[in-house]
């Protein structure tokens, strides 16, 4: 593997580390009760009442899926499992990419075409920072656990193919 291939796989898999990371620490600021940004993306009324069991679950465990999600990209990278399971995270890696990837393209255009009065439905605030921030924040963290899992399975492959 040539040091570009090897520089582009690490990009892709630091960035999609970092977006895991960044994600979790958002969610953890809302858990311990930080409100900047929680009323865009949960809905005001869930932000103000703050039920235990959306900060425990819907705060706290997306933080932990999202811990989950950097060990995933670590394992899927290679070099601290064997080959199989790294082909199986890089697989799991790659359908997590696209649904998040569906999930941000398609809310973005549900949400700009208004469909089905879905606008209305998750209000003003909502839709302005779900157009802007949360849709292509899903975007983007899915194009990166795709792109991770694509160089991860080439280097994959050049290394089986080199030996």
């Amino acid at each position: 593997m040539d040091d570009r291939a090897a520089s582009r796989w690490c990009v892709a898999a630091a960035g999609a580390a970092a977006w895991c990371a960044v994600f979790a620490a958002l969610h953890l600021f809302w858990g311990v009760g930080g409100t900047a940004g929680l009323a865009s993306a949960a809905g005001p009324k869930l932000a103000e009442r703050r039920p235990a069991v959306f900060v425990v679950f819907g705060l706290y465990g997306v933080a932990v899926v999202l811990v989950a999600g950097i060990a995933l990209v670590m394992v899927a990278s290679g070099g601290i499992a064997s080959q199989r399971v790294s082909r199986v995270a890089g697989v799991v890696l790659a359908i997590i990419g696209a649904v998040l990837v569906i999930r941000g393209v398609g809310l973005e255009v549900l949400l700009a075409t208004d469909t089905a009065g879905l606008r209305t439905a998750v209000g003003r605030l909502g839709t302005r920072w779900s157009l802007v921030l949360w849709n292509p924040w899903f975007a983007i963290g899915g194009a990166l656990f795709l792109w991770t899992a694509i160089r991860a399975a080439r280097v994959r492959r050049r290394l089986s193919s080199s030996q």
